[in-house]
Parts: structure tokens; sequence; C-alpha cells
């Protein structure tokens, strides 16, 4: 057996997805090509590395922390020349495989307890992007959070995490997963979204990006805050309801039921001001 004695890890948040249906459905959202360099995380037993290494990709270079599952992993796919792996963690090692070429698509199960530094080191900030650009990353995470990324303005869980991952990548759901999917079952339901990265300057410049990080993060600290009460020390309140005024926006609205785009728009009010 390649992983006989070996048992899912709790400090590595270890959940093997069994469901071929869901691991078909992830792949499929890939869409993927023969130009294609895909990045796993966490290949695991490598269930999820199959179907991809069975598609037509030039490569798939696996990352993964645990080295009692490396022996495994290196035998289980030897017999393909198209498979890479490093060992290490996803959150300090390096993401390019041995060949030094860029990958341009991220296909992973993320450990759920790193989500959202490695949604960080895999998509960027605002006003602080990364240097690699991915394509399109097509993540299985945890509902709660999955859901918080592609909420809509108005939703009760609409975030600063909505805001933030929606002006860096179009977001879109691609199925619910429940805990029979997985062995041994997660205590939480799960779910597969699809993030394709917006170019650096598509949708606001880096100081803008910096602007609107500084807004999301002071209005979201109190969201059941209204704006007039959560963005007056950013600058006088006279200037503040005329910069509202202008982007259809009442500072009597709390911070969740402004869409991304209004967002930007303040921040770009707010530079203006500042530098006037």
């Amino acid at each position: 057996m390649l992983f006989a004695g070996h048992r899912a890890r709790k400090r590595y948040g270890q959940h093997w997805l069994k469901d071929d249906s869901v691991l078909e459905k992830i792949v499929a959202a890939a869409d993927l090509k023969y130009s294609d360099r895909v990045l796993e995380i966490g290949p695991g037993r490598g269930a999820l590395t199959e179907k991809l290494l069975r598609s037509r990709v030039e490569l798939v270079h696996c990352i993964e922390v645990d080295l009692d599952l490396i022996a495994g992993l290196k035998k289980r796919f030897s017999k393909y020349s198209k498979f890479t792996l490093t060992e290490g963690d996803a959150l300090s090692a390096s993401l390019v495989p041995p060949d030094g070429m860029p990958i341009n698509k991220v296909v992973a199960n993320i450990p759920y307890n790193i989500t959202s530094p490695l949604l960080e080191r895999l998509i960027g900030r605002l006003g602080n992007p990364i240097k690699e650009h991915y394509q399109k990353l097509v993540l299985l995470l945890q509902k709660e959070v999955a859901d918080r990324i592609i909420s809509l303005p108005g939703q009760s869980s609409f975030s600063a995490m909505s805001v933030r991952l929606q002006l860096l990548a179009n977001c879109r759901s691609v199925c619910e997963v429940p805990p029979s999917s997985f062995s041994p079952k997660p205590k939480v339901h799960s779910k597969v979204i699809v993030l394709e990265p917006f170019g650096v300057t598509e949708t606001m410049g880096l100081e803008i990006g910096k602007k609107v990080e500084v807004l999301v993060r002071t209005a979201f600290l109190s969201r059941r805050k209204k704006l007039k009460n959560t963005l007056i020390g950013l600058m006088p309140l006279k200037n503040l309801e005329m910069l509202a005024y202008k982007q259809d926006i009442s500072l009597d609205q709390r911070p969740q039921e402004i869409a991304p785009s209004k967002w930007v728009q303040l921040a770009k009010g707010l530079q203006e001001w500042e530098r006037n």
C-alpha cells in the first residue's frame, strides 16, 4: 500500500476528498488545456492529482508539507513525466516548479486552517499585487469562507473579504460539498469556487488600492455602525457627505451594503481631497 499506516493529521487540516463527482467538477471548472501548467497545494494521497495528470495539461506541480506522504506520491505518479513535487509549506516554499517556468492555474483542496494567508499569497492584497499572476484558481474551501468571498452587497455574509477578493478577481461558485464527501469527515460544509484574478491595473492603481484597503478596514471594524460614524476620522463630515452624495451613497448605510466598485470611487475621492 502506498500510504499504509498514514492517518489524516489534524494539524495539517487533512481531509481526503473521495467524492469522484466533486473531483470531476473541480477539473471541469479549471477548463484545462494542453498548455496549462497547474499548481496543486496539498495533494494528500493524490486523488485530485490523478485527475489532473490524466487531463491534457503540460505540467502538474504539487506542494506537500506532510513528509510522510511524499514517498507515496512520488511512487504513485512516477510514470508521469509531467508530475513534479516540492516538499514544504505552501505559505513559505517556492511555488515555482523545478524548471523555473511559470504556473498559470491553481487547482487545490486548500487546508482550511491556512486559507486566509494562502489566498493572500496566491492573489495578493489591495495595493500590493503578487509577482505571479495566475489566470485561474479553482479552490475547495470551507463553505463559510467561500460564501464570504462570493457574497453580494446586502447579504449577511458580505464582508471586508468580499470587497477585497471581488476587487482582485472575478469570483463564482461551482458546487457545495457536504462532509460525507471527505474521509475523515470535517465538521463543516465546503464549497468549490473559481477565482479569475484581474490584472494589477484593471480596476484600480496601486495607490487607490491602498486607499480602498484603509476605507474597508476602517468601516468593517465596526460593521454594525453607519458609515458616517466610522469614516468621519478620514475627512471632515462636510467633505465626506459631498463625496458620498456624488457616488450615490448614503452615510446612513452600513459597510456591508456598499458594492466593491463604490469603495473604489470613495477611495479616489479621498485621494483627491488629500491632494488638495
